[in-house]
This record gives structure tokens, C-alpha cells and sequence, in this order.
């Protein structure tokens, strides 16, 4: 009976420790490295300069002395300098009638120019690839794009491709998510995500004020990343996903429609920004943090706060706060220490209120800031390729150090906030797409020149110019 008994105790511990072996293998598969990125630069002559955007601006009829002065306002306070990069067809004068050409030819520039320079750099061959991801909000051709990549590439019949459109600027963190989850169930992978959008054949042609913000603000560009979970591969990679947290605010109708692509009353498609958008991400970021906090807060962080919150509320207890709508006040200060999680920050650079309100939130430095407010100047707002300029700029400023934590924030239409953690790898150091420009960042001055330039133009100029035409 004694016998008996220890065999069945030997198999039931055998068992469990397989059980536990098997788990911690299993685990040990589902990390998921980023060997390379790497960002799309523009051509030189697609440069949208001050004297460009105001061509750009005064030869659409619709626009009127009142819309024009919005615009200057807008443009000059966005935080977006003249270095940035405009689709060539509008630079060309053809935005009010793009054709499938134009959308595929813009689409192609920027992501095989970027997959090939990944190729090359990496040593990965395309028939490697496993999973390929894609997203491209506003262009959903069939074959889709996905498929374009394949089809140029060669790539096996067996690789896993999702082509993901509609998910707005947050759609790189979206990609990345689904790589992630593909990573737990294939082992030994390689994945590759695309994040660009199609500026040229969306650019809107009319005058209704929150639509032409778009214009104001986004900008050509892109990024090509390349993912395993190899772990032979390990000491190859730059960075590790540590944890990933997505809020999505689409059941409410306010934020649904803060940010939403449709057509004015003239018929002219675009995409609205309202002012709702402030508050949808205050609450997005809030839900976030909630969740997120946990994972990347060290414990004694969070009891501080826990403390302090308390004795606050027990002080203050009667006190009522009052919100605005700029994106700053909404948003507030949560109070908790960030940087006792993370030591930098990789704020989406989508527009100079969303970098102040995130950085108020978080109770961050301008240091802290600083990549984000220099690739908004330079770059632009790339859509979901916005988050690696960022990156770029830390790295080429050699701010990046093994075992260094970087949290990624976006938010994007629909409406979203997707934000993550990665762990620094090794040092970090290369000029990447910032190479021969990062000597002169940050400037002395970030205020766009256009109301210097053109504040005098009056409704007797607009009116010359449009008779000109």
C-alpha cells in the first residue's frame, strides 16, 4: 500500500512538473522582440514650407478671408514647422481629383522604400516572414495592400497577413497587439508590421473649419517594423514588449463622432475633428491608466498615491472641480510619479494640445516632451507611423540605455487610447531617419513663420487671386 502510494505521489509530482516545465517554456516563446524599424524621409521637393502651404491654401476657392484666418491661426499654433512632407499630388494641384493611381503610387513609396531598407538592414529575407500586418486607415484597395507586399516580395503562401484599416492614429499599437497575441500559438516567427497612411487622395477641398484641421496637421510619412519571438534572437533585438493596454470608447456616441470621417454639406469628403475630441481622450487616457498603471507602477508608487489621495480627499472633502474644454484642464494631473515606471516617454506626436494635455497628466518635463514636440515640428503628425520619429529621435539623441523603459501613448478615431511598455535592450545610438538633421534639435524657436509671412492678406487679395486663377 506504501508503494503504491509513493508511485502515485512520484507520477502526480512528475506530472505537475511537466505541467509547470511545459508553462514556463511556453512562456519563454511568447516575448516579443523588435529587431528594426525603420521610418520613411520624403522626398526633398515634397516639402511643405511656409510659401507652399499658402499657395496650397489660396487657391481653394471655397476658403474665404474668415476660414483663411483660422487656418493661419491653426497652422502657426499647431507646433508644426516647414521642414514637413506633403503628397505629392497636392503639391502638384491635383487634390480635387486623385485618382486610384495616386493612391496606390503614394502607398507604395512609403512602404516598400521602408520594407526594403528593413530587408536590408536586418538580413531578413522576405520568405522568412510569417506574419504581416498592415494598416492604412483611410485605403482599402483589393488585392489588398497586404497582398501588394506579398505579390512584390515573393513571400510563402503560407505567411499570415492582415490588412487593418479604419483604426486611426493608434493603429501601429493595434498592430502590434496582434502580433503579440499571433506570437503565444507560433513559436520561432518573424512578423513584420506596416503603419503609414493615404494623405493625398483624403485631403479635403472645402471650408467647413473642423475638417481643414486635418490639413493643418497631418503629414506624409510612415514606418516598417520587424518583430520574433525567437529567443536565439534575443540579444539581436532593441526593444521588448513588456505589457500593452487598449481602451475603446466606441459604444459612447460623443467620442464615436469626435473624430470621424464624412462629407460636408457640399459634398467635400474629409475628416471632422470636433471639440468633443478633448474630452474623449481625457476619459480614454483615464480608463486606460487604470489598467495600466498596475503593470508598470512599482507597488510602493502606487501606495504613495493611495496615501496622499486619501489625506487629500479627507482635506478637501466639499471642494468641487470644474472642467474646461481644453484638452490640458481636462485632463489634469493624476498625480502618481511616472518615471518611477518608465524613463521615457513616447508621447504620439498628433498635435501640440495632445502632447501638453499628456504631459500635464503624467507630470512630465520638458525634457520628457521633447522628442514628441521635435518630430510634431518635423515630421508632422505621420498618423500611426508618428510613434517611431518619436522613437528615432531618442535614439538618435542617444538618450536610450539597456534595461531603459519606454511608454508608448496614442490615441486614435473610434475612440481610442492605446498605450504600452517596452524595455530597452541594448544601447541604442543610430541617427536613423534623423540623420544630418538631429544637430539642430531642438531649435531655438518652434513658431511656424506663416502669420509673419502672409497675416496681412485681406478679402480684396483673396478675391485678385481667385480671378488670376
Amino acid at each position: 500500500m506504501e508503494l503504491l502510494m509513493a508511485i502515485a505521489l512520484l507520477l502526480a509530482t512528475s506530472y505537475a512538473l511537466t505541467h509547470l516545465l511545459n508553462f514556463f517554456l511556453k512562456k519563454r516563446h511568447q516575448n516579443c522582440y523588435m529587431l528594426a524599424y525603420e521610418c520613411y524621409k520624403p522626398p526633398e521637393e515634397t516639402k511643405l514650407s511656409t510659401d507652399a502651404c499658402a499657395k496650397i491654401v489660396l487657391r481653394n476657392r471655397n476658403l474665404g478671408l474668415d476660414e483663411f484666418r483660422f487656418l493661419l491661426k491653426t497652422i502657426v499654433s499647431s507646433g508644426i514647422g516647414e521642414e514637413t512632407y506633403c503628397p505629392k499630388i497636392v503639391l502638384d494641384g491635383r487634390e480635387e481629383s486623385p485618382t486610384l493611381g495616386d493612391a496606390v503610387s503614394e502607398m507604395d513609396e512609403v512602404i516598400f522604400t521602408t520594407l526594403d531598407d528593413l530587408f536590408r538592414r536586418t538580413d531578413v529575407s522576405p520568405a522568412q516572414i510569417d506574419i504581416l500586418v498592415v494598416n492604412v486607415s483611410l485605403f482599402s484597395p483589393a488585392p489588398s495592400l497586404t497582398s501588394r507586399i506579398v505579390n512584390r516580395y515573393g513571400m510563402r503562401e503560407n505567411v499570415m497577413s492582415f490588412n487593418l484599416s479604419g483604426m486611426g492614429c493608434s493603429a501601429s499599437i493595434v498592430g502590434i497587439d496582434l502580433v503579440q497575441q499571433l506570437f503565444k500559438t507560433h513559436l520561432n516567427s518573424y512578423a513584420i508590421v506596416v503603419s503609414t497612411e493615404s494623405f493625398g487622395p483624403n485631403w479635403y477641398c472645402g471650408k467647413e473649419k473642423s475638417m481643414m484641421l486635418s490639413n493643418c496637421l497631418f503629414r506624409s510619412g510612415g514606418c516598417s517594423m520587424l518583430f520574433t519571438n525567437k529567443t536565439d534572437l534575443k540579444t539581436n533585438a532593441i526593444l521588448k514588449l513588456k505589457c500593452l493596454v487598449r481602451t475603446h470608447l466606441g459604444a459612447d456616441d460623443e467620442a464615436y463622432e469626435c473624430c470621424i470621417q464624412l462629407a460636408d454639406d457640399k459634398g467635400y469628403e474629409g475628416f471632422r475633428l470636433t471639440k468633443k475630441l478633448t474630452k474623449a481622450a481625457a476619459k480614454a487616457l483615464r480608463l486606460n491608466l487604470r489598467v495600466l498603471v498596475p503593470k508598470i507602477l512599482p507597488i510602493r508608487e502606487i501606495l504613495r498615491y493611495w496615501i496622499a489621495s486619501q489625506m487629500r480627499k479627507y482635506k478637501n472633502s466639499g471642494n468641487s472641480n470644474s472642467n474646461d474644454n481644453k484638452l490640458v484642464e481636462q485632463m489634469g494631473s493624476t498625480g502618481l510619479d511616472f518615471k518611477t515606471g518608465a524613463e521615457h516617454f513616447c508621447i504620439h506626436p498628433g498635435g501640440r494640445a495632445v502632447i501638453d494635455g499628456v504631459g500635464m497628466s503624467l507630470g512630465l518635463s520638458e525634457y520628457d516632451l521633447e522628442p514628441s514636440r521635435m518630430a510634431l515640428h518635423r515630421f508632422g503628425n505621420t498618423s500611426a507611423g508618428g510613434f517611431w520619429y518619436v522613437l528615432g529621435y531618442m535614439e538618435a539623441k542617444k538618450r536610450l540605455k539597456k534595461g531603459d523603459r519606454i511608454l508608448m501613448m496614442s490615441f486614435g478615431a473610434g475612440f481610442k487610447c492605446n498605450n504600452c511598455l517596452w524595455e530597452v535592450m541594448r544601447d541604442l545610438d543610430d541617427v536613423n531617419v534623423w540623420k544630418g538633421i538631429i544637430e539642430s534639435y531642438p531649435p531655438n524657436s518652434i513658431v511656424n513663420p506663416f502669420m509673419e509671412k502672409y497675416s496681412w492678406i485681406n478679402e480684396d487679395y483673396l478675391g485678385f487671386v481667385r480671378l488670376d486663377r
